[in-house]
């Protein structure tokens, strides 16, 4: 099953989605909307977001993609909640920047709470799976464990969904095929068995240092394959048997107007 949040008619709803791509409230109302209907809003599928954790060189290949070693450890930073939008929203490219890429993301949804988790129970805590895409801005990179204010906690910048989907629909999530698309181009195929720490890894890891909760969510990195995104791109982050996240760029000017 896939869980999503959206808004449809003025309604913010809680929705489950079927394998026949049916959509039903969480009280049981069908809802009669195509999945890929205009009317629909997506939000960020988390509810209640709780800690974001990001790891951040978590593929060999992206490592040597910019000429660091693979870490001996997870190299783990937090992001924000007002970094998350939804699928088919826009993010925005700061202006005066050089280069701002893409990082097609799977997400582990953390689903109850746990201290001390063993490596072999670690997936007995994962609600599900989705897919992120946590922007970055590599002008203000600064060191081997990096990513600072500027560089991953501006507002938009971790679009995530559409959906959430059930772990025990994802028999081995780390063997998914991952795919980025920019205006329908190629420009990312990898695949999660690339992954130095995988999630069960990362959760007993993790769970060490803190209390895990639900909500909590775990960004497990992005392999090689970065290009420089401008404004009127659009990003499609793929992870297959979960979803595809759409993104269109805008200015900064755009997205904020003139609110500020």
């Amino acid at each position: 099953m896939r869980h999503a949040r959206i808004i449809l008619d003025g309604r913010e709803l809680d929705i489950q989605i079927d394998a026949n791509d049916r959509l039903t409230t969480t009280d049981g109302e069908a809802l009669i909307v195509d999945l890929d209907s205009d009317q629909i809003t997506w939000l960020p599928p988390v509810k209640e977001p709780g800690t974001i954790f990001a790891l951040g060189i978590n593929y060999a290949d992206h490592a040597s993609e910019l000429a660091f070693e693979p870490p001996k450890e997870p190299l783990v930073f937090i992001k924000h909640a007002n970094t998350l939008t939804g699928h088919k929203q826009v993010s925005y490219r700061p202006d005066n920047i050089d280069y701002q890429h893409y990082e097609c993301e799977l997400v582990a949804v953390i689903g109850k709470t746990g201290k001390n988790i063993k490596r072999e129970d670690a997936l007995d805590y994962v609600a599900g799976y989705t897919v992120c895409n946590d922007f970055a801005i590599r002008d203000y990179l600064e060191n081997y464990y990096r990513p600072n204010l500027r560089v991953k906690s501006r507002d938009s910048l971790l679009p995530m969904g559409p959906w959430i989907v059930d772990t025990a629909d994802i028999p081995d999530a780390n063997a998914l095929k991952l795919t980025t698309t920019v205006n329908g181009k190629v420009t990312q195929d990898g695949t999660t068995r690339d992954m130095i720490f995988d999630v069960p890894f990362v959760i007993e890891y993790l769970s060490k240092i803190m209390t895990l909760n639900p909500g909590d969510m775990i960004c497990t990195g992005t392999p090689h394959g970065i290009v420089d995104c401008q404004p009127g791109d659009t990003v499609v982050c793929t992870i297959e048997d979960i979803c595809s996240l759409e993104t269109r760029m805008v200015s900064e000017q755009e997205y904020y107007g003139d609110k500020y």
